[in-house]
């Protein structure tokens, strides 16, 4: 049986800031990253847009301002990210303000797609190099974090802390992992909405402020913007119930040519409470709705017939007032108001009308919508040591799968504090 001082499950931000960290600190310490995936996953591969301002990302059940902001401090000295400049919000935020809405102002890095996958890349080539052994396509059978071992389907492996960040496409499996090593959960919180595609010139604000963040009433807000060369993509959810898609957007870099689009999401935080239900069974639930109505595929619905009150057909969309082709042509055109809870859809609607008096453009008829945009990355476990993540003896758990991050570099910094915590149970440090 192999054994290695830390094995991390998921190779994004935060088993790879906790990768890092861990060398950092101790040179030669063995450690294993393992993902499912034949590729590096996680956040930095899907347009690649970092936030460097507190709390954006930061769940504030899990950080204070002080501590989130010396782990941020740490993130961007590894990454030297390029902080893109903001100009001319003022306008933007006084209109915000007169709604009752608020715009925070965030230091913010793009890289894109393209260039995501490179830094990917890169940083998986510099652990090797480092002494770390990655592993892609292998996945985690058990872990049985008492006996410090588990079970891939390649091999057995003993342990001395193992770190399970599997990101919100890992919700399932991390809640297996929770239950079989008797870690208690709460899992009641899920962000519900739809993604927004338009002209970039109907949402100008992208031009001084790339991905804005607008805090509306009833618990939305706008979330993920991308422009210059954006395009909105589908997000695969598998597990023992079956399978179904959200959507998502991303963007290219700034050395691609640009096709003029821009997209966000704009999502309702929907806590439930009793009886307490799984707030990953109800999203599953949604998505399941809308493969129905949409043949296995979201559904997408042009603001103009949405406001008529008719479905969207695939022949209405092109031509006259809808002057744009969707980015995502597998999405099948249909009626949001058959698949949107109607207490959400009020919600999400208000917000884009309060959205359009700030920036005048986003209601034209041609803007899309796609549904489902949903965000199942609210685990709470119940820690036995907060503040370093650590949920049982040998057993940490970070990421946006695990609710302690919300974004690459929450989820980055996650992974730090949970590199930190192994150093002190295992007494690693120099």
């Amino acid at each position: 049986m192999e054994h290695y001082d830390v094995v991390i499950i998921g190779t994004g931000p935060a088993g790879l800031g906790a990768a890092f960290a861990l060398l950092d600190a101790r040179p030669g310490l063995r450690i294993a990253l393992i993902d499912r995936n034949q590729y590096s996953s996680g956040g930095l591969r899907n347009d690649c847009k970092m936030n460097f301002s507190w709390p954006v990302g930061f769940p504030e059940d899990d950080w204070d301002k002080a501590v989130a902001e010396r782990y941020l401090e740490r993130v961007e000295r590894f990454l030297a990210p390029n902080i893109l400049e903001r100009k001319s919000v003022d306008m933007y935020a006084h209109r915000a303000e007169r709604l009752g809405a608020r715009l925070l102002e965030i230091r913010q890095a793009h890289l894109g797609t393209d260039g995501g996958l490179a830094l990917i890349k890169r940083l998986v080539a510099e652990l090797s190099d480092r002494g770390a052994s990655p592993s892609l396509g292998e996945t985690v059978v058990s872990i049985h974090a008492e006996r410090g071992v588990m079970a891939t389907d390649k091999r057995e492996l003993s342990f001395g802390a193992a770190l399970v960040a599997p990101g919100r496409a890992g919700f399932s499996f991390l809640q297996d992992v929770m239950r079989a090593n008797g870690v208690a959960f709460v899992d009641n919180v899920v962000d519900v909405g739809v993604r927004v595609e338009l002209r970039e010139d109907r949402y100008p604000i992208v031009h001084d402020y790339y991905d804005p963040k607008f805090l509306f009433p009833k618990k939305v807000r706008t979330f993920c913007t991308n422009s210059r060369a954006a395009h909105v993509v589908q997000e695969k959810y598998e597990d023992d119930a079956g399978v179904w898609y959200s959507v998502n957007g991303h963007a290219w870099s700034a050395d691609r040519p640009a096709n003029g689009l821009a997209n966000f999401a704009m999502l309702k935080t929907i806590a439930l409470t009793e009886p307490l239900a799984s707030g990953q069974d109800y999203a599953r639930a949604l998505g399941a709705q809308a493969m129905l109505l949409g043949g296995g595929h979201p559904i997408m619905q042009r603001i103009g017939d949405f406001r008529l009150g008719k479905r969207s057909t695939r022949d209405a969309f092109t031509g006259d007032l809808y002057d744009f082709a969707p980015t995502l042509a597998s999405c099948t055109p249909g009626d949001l108001g058959l698949a949107v809870p109607a207490k959400v859809m009020r919600a999400l609607w208000n917000a884009l009308k309060s959205l359009d008096t700030i920036v005048p453009g986003i209601l034209h008829p041609s803007t899309v919508l796609y549904y489902p945009e949903i965000k199942t990355y609210a685990n709470k476990p119940v820690f036995l040591d907060p503040a370093s993540f650590r949920a049982a003896p040998r057993l940490y758990l970070a990421g946006d799968g695990a609710g302690t991050s919300r974004g690459i570099t929450a989820a980055w910094a996650s992974g730090m504090r949970v590199a930190d915590g192994i150093m002190d149970e295992l007494g690693l440090h120099p």
